[in-house]
């Protein structure tokens, strides 16, 4: 079976417990993070995930977790298939 990837890109304010809520609903889950980049810009944190969603039927699943950890936190987390993120980035 061929990989499935995703990307979830992380942005908000730097606090605790980002990095932990974060890859705490994708073990939830059972999904793997291939690679991961995290930047902090003055008070802004910045966060990229490659992760591994072929067992995942449907990434909203996992958006709407994500969702509850955005409005606690107030980040904006999302998750993309990783053919339509470099479609819209042209990466």
């Amino acid at each position: 079976m061929e990989k499935r990837r995703a990307v979830v890109s992380v942005i908000g304010k730097d606090q605790v417990g980002i990095i932990a809520k974060v890859t705490n609903v994708l073990a939830d889950n059972n999904v793997n993070v291939l690679d991961i980049s995290q930047t902090i810009l003055q008070d802004f944190f910045t966060m990229m995930m490659l992760v591994d969603v072929t067992e995942i039927d449907s990434l909203e699943v996992l958006q709407d977790q994500f969702e509850t950890i955005n409005e606690e936190m107030g980040l904006k987390i999302n998750i993309q298939l990783e053919d339509l993120f470099k479609a819209m980035h042209r990466v």
